[in-house]
């Protein structure tokens, strides 16, 4: 369903028809709507989560069995206005991000890259990037010289210019895993699920490339799965999640990160079970 953005592309709820994940290609400017739902599993449930989903779902032809990598880097204020704003709950909220489908180590400066602002309405989340060679990005957001671009992108590259200049934003923290990933068919197909294993971070060496460290962020025993819906939650993955002990968490993989690693306190409100031991545990290969 096609709608218009402000920056004048055209936008479209994410419903998944073409392949997603490495190759998802549906244009160089993407803008949806849709409610996310995330929940907490035990890694020892999925292969039952996984063959439940397989009954009612299609698997993104792009998302192998294990799942396949992804890679954001998180910008922020030196006071990390953006994570603040996630953990008081405010309504309108926003954060800005690159990121990365495929193996980090094999990025190079040519690889496409999205540029996404992923923000909260309300309940909604709403999400528009621009997909951009690596070298360009980095030279777009670390250095402020904006990228060439179609009129119907401009309006989205004036509002990530603006972010950048007035909040002075800075890369702060580096989220990656390995997602698998559900495609709804039939009457859902306006629905997505996720399965992201492994979900680790640091808060150095920014570039997808360095090689650099990571360590887990929520413990490797935990999956977390995200339901993506345009409209409703059908009633048989409702049903599904209860019978899978799964429970609803607020849980951001941005936050996760900053909290792992001393840049904030903890939140309060964070579930207990996501806290790591100290200290953190490494990610071993998943880089």
């Amino acid at each position: 369903m096609a709608t218009d953005t402000d920056a004048g592309a055209t936008a479209f709820e994410d419903v998944p028809t073409r392949p997603a994940g490495y190759a998802q290609t549906a244009s160089k400017m993407h803008a949806f709507n849709r409610y996310e739902i995330k929940y907490l599993v035990d890694e020892l449930r999925v292969p039952e989560l996984r063959a439940e989903l397989a009954r009612h779902m299609d698997t993104d032809p792009y998302s192998p069995h294990g799942g396949y990598p992804v890679t954001s880097v998180y910008y922020d204020t030196a006071d990390l206005r953006f994570y603040w704003e996630k953990i008081e709950g405010l309504r309108f909220r926003r954060k800005l991000r690159v990121r990365l489908y495929g193996a980090p180590e094999a990025c190079t400066d040519e690889t496409p890259v999205q540029i996404e602002i992923k923000q909260r309405v309300n309940r909604v989340t709403q999400k528009r990037r621009i997909e951009l060679p690596y070298a360009v990005a980095l030279n777009w957001l670390d250095h402020r010289i904006e990228p060439d671009c179609a009129p119907a992108q401009q309006g989205f590259v004036n509002e990530v210019s603006t972010l950048v200049q007035n909040l002075d934003l800075r890369p702060v923290a580096t989220t990656g895993y390995l997602r698998e990933a559900f495609i709804g068919r039939d009457a859902d197909l306006g629905l997505r699920v996720t399965i992201d294993h492994k979900v680790h971070g640091r808060d150095r060496d920014f570039r997808f490339d360095s090689g650099a460290e990571n360590r887990f962020i929520i413990p490797p025993k935990l999956a977390v799965v995200e339901v993506k819906a345009n409209q409703r939650v059908p009633y048989w993955i409702t049903d599904l999640l209860a019978r899978t002990d799964m429970s609803v968490v607020r849980i951001s993989k941005y936050c996760q990160s900053v909290q792992a690693f001393g840049l904030a306190p903890r939140s309060t409100l964070g579930a207990p079970e996501l806290a790591m031991p100290d200290p953190l545990v490494r990610s071993g290969d998943h880089q």
